[in-house]
């Protein structure tokens, strides 16, 4: 068979249904998104520890201090998980890893904000790691098999977080006046991150995830389930959202919503947000501080000073 029909045979299977395993043939252009895919994910992961893990040793309790550690040590190990499946994929852990300390791979935006209150840790687990879920949950349908097998464990986990984030939400919002303003001023300012998070609306039918079955749904569907699953929550316990236009339309079976800024968006995903050089600066400084150990393990001789 030729390439061209070795393709065509290969969408055909994604069509039908069919799961890909690492050892399965597969082109070129499918190898590619789903490493460039993964490895964001996993990159995402990884970095997103860094918002909340500088809360950890200000939290307002024991009992917060330790669920925020065990969170902070989940999404790390989701990102070792992630890199191991893209590793199969053809590039090394390593080099993804020295690739997204040096900045020539990205993040997902939300990571790119500081915190700057416990209401941030509460949006953060609660809205953010929602609308992760909302992403997740179609991932279970993925096209390649190692990538669900994968979100099946961290669905799970995730679902322990949002559990965790939905307590500290109510909390405040029903906790004194002060504890209710300072997280609806967390809701304020991370409403347009929550909204860049699914990214742009774009059209399917140009969307290679899609077209490969790697992504099940389109950032618009996945954004309207966000609407439906969490704007009611928000509503019901009195908090509102930075966004006049936003309401559900009967008529057309969907929410309307308005333009959160677009262009701060590509700011921030081109590795201009306000937060993204300090927290690459960290992760590079413990990679480079700690190669001593990677080559430990690796067997490498080491010079002695």
């Amino acid at each position: 068979m030729t390439y061209e029909e070795r393709t065509r045979e290969f969408k055909a299977r994604i069509d039908a249904g069919d799961k890909v395993e690492a050892s399965d043939w597969m082109p070129d252009q499918y190898r590619e998104a789903t490493l460039k895919f993964i490895e964001m994910h996993a990159n995402s992961e990884i970095m997103g520890a860094l918002p909340e893990r500088e809360w950890i040793p200000r939290a307002p309790t024991l009992r917060r201090k330790l669920s925020l550690n065990a969170k902070v040590q989940d999404e790390v190990g989701h990102a070792q998980i992630l890199y191991r499946i893209a590793e199969d994929l053809g590039k090394s852990r390593e080099q993804m890893f020295d690739d997204l300390v040096n900045g020539r791979t990205k993040f997902h935006n939300v990571f790119h904000y500081p915190t700057k209150s416990w209401g941030d840790v509460a949006v953060i687990g609660w809205l953010i790691d929602g609308a992760a879920l909302v992403t997740q949950h179609a991932l279970l349908q993925s096209s390649y098999a190692p990538y669900v097998r994968a979100m099946r464990r961290i669905c799970a986990e995730e679902s322990l977080h949002l559990r965790h984030g939905e307590d500290l939400s109510l909390e405040l919002a029903n906790g004194t006046p002060a504890q209710r303003e300072m997280f609806q001023d967390a809701v304020d300012r991370w409403w347009s991150p929550i909204m860049h998070f699914f990214g742009p609306p774009s059209k399917p039918d140009k969307d290679v995830l899609l077209y490969w079955g790697i992504k099940t749904k389109s950032n618009e569907e996945l954004r309207q389930e966000f609407f439906t699953t969490y704007v009611p929550k928000l509503w019901d316990i009195g908090i509102s959202v930075p966004d006049k236009q936003l309401r559900y339309d009967a008529a057309a079976g969907e929410w309307q919503w308005g333009d959160p800024g677009w262009d701060e968006f590509w700011e921030v995903v081109r590795g201009n947000g306000p937060m993204t050089q300090t927290r690459l600066a960290w992760r590079k400084a413990m990679w480079d501080n700690h190669a001593w150990l990677r080559d430990v393990f690796a067997g490498l001789p080491r010079a002695v000073a």
